[in-house]
């Protein structure tokens, strides 16, 4: 069987000794058999660093990761009959380094670091996106004078009730609240909730149920447990992703659960290896470390039947092929280097 999945890449450098030498977007093949990857087409983008899918896959969007006097926008592509992209729409957007977009709906919401912001924007799917609705600027900072001097949104989730929202703000140490209401977002500022001082939340994601939401801090590399309950999210655990004699910088990058809500994986860079937990609600268990040998690991994710993962390294553009055992562990099947500078991954839905 051959999936068609997209990977976003990170094309010129927009600061000194961060970015890379992609061509863009790319198509790529899938084969579910051996493992193997093919680059089918390339649509050159400015740093299109992450994407989403619609819901029936036939749109997918992405944000050129640019500082914003270099004009960032969301753009809009239609998936054609042999995978290839067609430019629909671009959007200008108000916001240094957008880094994370999601769709839900007719709605994307766009994350920016430089410029610790949300963005909401509504889609049409004739178009492309047909308006910004919203930008909501976060405030403060935390305990790290370096990376914490003032807010940096890094990645927005939507809860499984389809109507909370949650942005991972590294710089304010914050999970920010806001909620879909009247076909709008909202801001919900009383149900904030504040994580491991220090920690820097990058990503999340939450179980199936909605029930536990497991945050990875990108500057300290624990996931902090919270428990989601009568509509507020409490920190009830925290766990290092980092083997005991790791004595370098953390750099935490990524964070997903399996299908079958049994496991959890979490990447590191500098140490570049994926940390297997397993879940047991509130609590988890270390139970197993898979080194990916590359540079800069930036991104994996799952297939959506639990059977493989991905993994890719930006600096040594490596592209990794994992095959996914019962008891959560990882075995190596391909890996190629075709893929340059890759920094994200979507598959179909």
């Amino acid at each position: 069987m051959v999936l068609t999945l997209y990977m976003g890449s990170y094309t010129e450098y927009p600061v000194p000794g961060f970015g890379g030498t992609g061509k863009g977007i790319y198509t790529v093949q899938f084969d579910t058999m051996t493992g193997e990857l093919k680059v089918l087409h390339s649509t050159m983008v400015r740093n299109p660093s992450y994407l989403a899918l619609d819901s029936s896959s036939q749109h997918l969007y992405c944000v050129t990761e640019l500082d914003q006097k270099d004009g960032p926008m969301v753009k809009t592509f239609k998936i054609k009959r042999d995978f290839s992209l067609e430019l629909m729409d671009e959007q200008p957007i108000r916001g240094g380094f957008p880094c994370h977009i999601v769709t839900h709906e007719d709605h994307l919401l766009v994350t920016c670091y430089a410029t610790g912001n949300l963005i909401h924007l509504l889609t049409d799917g004739d178009s492309g996106v047909r308006k910004v609705v919203n930008n909501f600027f976060h405030h403060g900072k935390s305990i790290n004078l370096e990376r914490q001097e003032g807010p940096h949104a890094h990645q927005t989730a939507v809860h499984p009730n389809r109507k909370a929202i949650y942005v991972c703000d590294l710089g304010i140490d914050t999970i920010k609240a806001y909620r879909f209401k009247e076909g709008t977002v909202q801001p919900d500022t009383a149900n904030d909730c504040v994580v491991s001082l220090g920690g820097g939340p990058r990503h999340m994601v939450f179980n199936k149920q909605g029930t536990y939401a497991y945050v990875l801090n990108e500057l300290t590399a624990d996931v902090d447990v919270l428990q989601y309950l009568d509509g507020k999210l409490k920190q009830v655990g925290s766990y290092s992703s980092l083997p005991v004699h790791f004595e370098g910088m953390p750099s935490a990058s990524a964070i997903r659960i399996h299908p079958n809500g049994k496991y959890l994986y979490v990447a590191n860079r500098g140490l570049e290896a994926i940390t297997v937990f397993e879940i047991f609600g509130s609590e988890l268990k270390r139970v197993h470390m898979q080194y990916t040998e590359g540079q800069e690991l930036r991104e994996f994710n799952l297939t959506p039947d639990g059977q493989w993962l991905i993994a890719c390294h930006q600096n040594s553009h490596d592209t990794i092929v994992y095959q996914i055992l019962d008891t959560g562990e990882l075995v190596e099947c391909y890996r190629t280097r075709d893929i340059k500078s890759p920094s994200c991954i979507v598959f179909p839905n």
